[in-house]
């Protein structure tokens, strides 16, 4: 019956299952029916001939994601280049204009829920009621007392998940003097727990402060400053105290197996001491016992912290991995990444190790991560002098990761881009950095672009390399379609695309950019502003434009006077002030003009003397001698040598009384008096 039973399954099938090269039935229609396996059976149609064709295989049932569906309606939404980014779309008034604003915003949200994390945690009983369906645990509060009272095993135990550091010692103490053996797995549990958090308790906020922690070292390491790496050890408390509650435990033991050890050499690896650490694994090969791959790759970066020559290192890292083969340990990704991290800091000696290891993982079947890639970059394209002899590597490299798409594997995954996108940026390679770019955006690698201030900073080296590089309409396009959407530009960022807009001669958008800089936030920016006040000053402009650019030279003005208002001691730069006064003389607001040539005086600003000739100019078109006099008397109070020029050029152009010309001499004599001594000081100097 079973028999038979498949071959009517396998018959039916055939009939009902269209194939390519049998679209209808026998009638001339397809079949409407579709057979499952617990259908009755139905007898086969007339004519039907069912010899030669090929049997379809019925695909296995797929077993889909959770958020698969989710993950489809996304992929039908392209992101909104006029939105904020979405972290910070939360009420339209609080969403930031700055990249100080943001992390601002980012550090107070995540300040938010640590405190909300905090009150569900220490009082648990008023949140009680399960409201998420289906059951969120993260929702819901932890409890992090003790219920076991007694002096017991498990009382340790349930310490130690807790993570009570002092608690669980003080347990373990209390064992040991009541004269009851603790196991050796419960042993090794509590060195887990002293070990990984340095013998102190640790806070709630302990990962996000590790992750800062890391970074601080890791800065201190790069710059090779010993003491640097040990003000970063003291101020976060990392290092490994002497004769603390591990090491004291450790040698209470009876009984100490590899998980002792290798417990202990991580963590003295991990709080700073490389040699205690060293020194243990000497102790554990006498004793005839194996390191897992974990604790080899930690003795490898304890290795590197040493303080011995490049090849000294490069030698006893060589020996470690020796003592892989020897003891049949599998190296994994974390082995060859360890080896690279290390290899980065010995500059120009760890280039060639680099390119062989990296050799060596992809002939064992290693596939390298971000991560990888990312320490081979920073040690070829070190910060100093990223362009010496080492061109070719990131090609390579990047032509070999095109059109990949990557999973998280290490830690530092996410700092791959923006050390490829700095590496762009020092080769002034455009194509190159679309290539990054377009590898950014493949599939989901989006998600390595790290923090908001890696974020940042990898835009804000692209688009510098686009105004440098990229013909300027294209310029444009990528500034909408990043800013504000992507990131929130420096004022660096916009100084490098108003050079862009003044090469191609497009400076009629220069409004436009003061306004978006005052949006996000560089208002009182003075080397942005006096950027755009000398590019709309530096030439003659049509009727208007040179309208538009007076009224964006009185908006910057106007900024000026509000810091004054903020600033006990205000202070005008002088290119400022020349620029902005011709920009309104040349647009006729001639009022505003000469009242900005008074703040010369106010502020002890000396004007230049194309500002003076074009002022000289104005008062002509006027037909105005007293305008031509208080000219001439502003170059004459600071001594100016084209005082005489000017007063040339009144005596010719003017009609003036001879009170005025009386004037006039004492002025000039009094100006080529001031000349002659400053001449005379000179010469005495001399």
């Amino acid at each position: 019956m079973a028999v038979s039973s498949v071959r009517w399954l396998t018959v039916r099938c055939r009939l009902c299952l269209p194939l390519s090269d049998r679209r209808a039935g026998p009638f001339g229609q397809a079949p409407s029916c579709r057979f499952y396996s617990g259908s009755a059976a139905l007898p086969k149609a007339e004519g039907a001939d069912v010899t030669g064709i090929e049997e379809v295989v019925i695909p296995k049932r797929k077993t889909w994601d959770k958020v698969a569906i989710l993950q489809a309606l996304a992929s039908t939404v392209n992101r909104d280049t006029t939105a904020a980014p979405y972290a910070f779309q939360d009420d339209p008034y609080l969403i930031p204009t700055s990249s100080m604003e943001s992390r601002s915003f980012l550090l107070a949200k995540k300040s938010g829920e640590k405190a909300a994390k905090f009150i569900i945690n220490s009082h648990p009983k008023y949140f009680q009621k399960d409201i998420a369906e289906p059951h969120i645990p993260c929702l819901m509060p932890e409890y992090f007392e003790p219920q076991i009272e007694d002096i017991s095993e498990a009382a340790l135990k349930e310490r130690i998940t807790l993570k009570k550091v002092k608690a669980s010692v003080d347990m373990f103490d209390q064992l040991l003097q009541a004269g009851t053996t603790v196991s050796l797995e419960t042993t090794n549990s509590l060195l887990d727990l002293l070990c990984y958090y340095g013998d102190q308790e640790p806070s709630t906020d302990y990962h996000f402060q590790q992750s800062e922690k890391s970074k601080e070292l890791e800065e201190a390491t790069e710059e090779n400053n010993e003491k640097s790496k040990k003000k970063a050890g003291h101020q976060f408390g990392v290092t490994w105290r002497a004769k603390n509650n591990a090491e004291r435990i450790f040698a209470l033991m009876p009984e100490k197996n590899a998980h002792s050890y290798c417990t202990m050499i991580r963590g003295m690896v991990k709080h700073r001491a490389p040699g205690q650490a060293l020194n243990l694994y000497t102790e554990l090969l006498n004793n005839r016992l194996r390191a897992d791959i974990h604790t080899f790759n930690a003795l490898i970066e304890a290795t590197a912290m040493t303080n011995e020559k490049f090849e000294e290192k490069w030698n006893n890292i060589l020996e470690l991995l020796k003592h892989i083969v020897a003891q049949k340990v599998k190296p994994n990704l974390q082995t060859f990444n360890t080896i690279l991290k290390c290899l980065r800091r010995f500059y120009a000696f760890g280039k060639l190790p680099a390119l062989q290891t990296l050799r060596e993982m992809k002939a064992i079947g290693i596939e390298p991560s971000l991560a990888t890639y990312h320490y081979i970059i920073q040690l070829f394209y070190h910060y100093d002098n990223p362009t010496k002899g080492s061109s070719l590597v990131i090609y390579d490299i990047m032509n070999e990761l095109t059109g990949k798409k990557f999973s998280p594997q290490d830690p530092d995954d996410d700092m791959f881009f923006q050390s490829a996108m700095r590496a762009c940026s020092s080769l002034r390679d455009l194509e190159l950095a679309y290539q990054v770019h377009g590898l950014l955006n493949t599939g989901d690698n989006r998600k390595f672009i790290g923090p908001d201030h890696r974020r940042n900073f990898y835009y804000s080296k692209f688009f510098s390399l686009l105004c440098l590089m990229e013909q300027i309409d294209v310029t444009l396009k990528w500034y909408k379609d990043l800013i504000p959407s992507v990131f929130l530009p420096h004022s660096q960022t916009l100084i490098d695309l108003l050079q862009a807009l003044d090469v191609a001669n497009r400076l009629e958008m220069i409004p436009q950019i003061w306004k978006d800089s005052k949006e996000y936030g560089h208002t009182f920016r003075s080397d942005l502003k006096e950027e755009i006040l000398m590019l709309m000053a530096r030439d003659r402009h049509p009727a208007e434009l040179q309208v538009a650019f007076a009224d964006c030279a009185a908006d910057i003005k106007s900024t000026y006077e509000s810091q004054d208002a903020r600033q006990t001691a205000p202070d005008w730069p002088a290119n400022a002030l020349n620029c902005i006064a011709v920009l309104l003389l040349r647009a006729g607001r001639i009022q505003e003009a000469w009242k900005m040539l008074g703040l010369f005086k106010k502020h002890n600003k000396i004007p230049r003397n194309e500002l003076l000739n074009e002022f000289m100019d104005s008062a002509k078109a006027s037909s105005s001698p007293a305008q031509a006099i208080e000219i001439v008397k502003l170059a004459s109070a600071f001594s100016l040598p084209v005082c005489e020029g000017l007063t040339r050029k009144l005596m010719a152009d003017f009609a003036i009384s001879q009170e005025q010309k009386e004037a006039l001499g004492n002025l000039t004599a009094l100006t080529s008096d001031s000349s002659s001594d400053s001449d005379n000081d000179i010469n005495e100097g001399k």
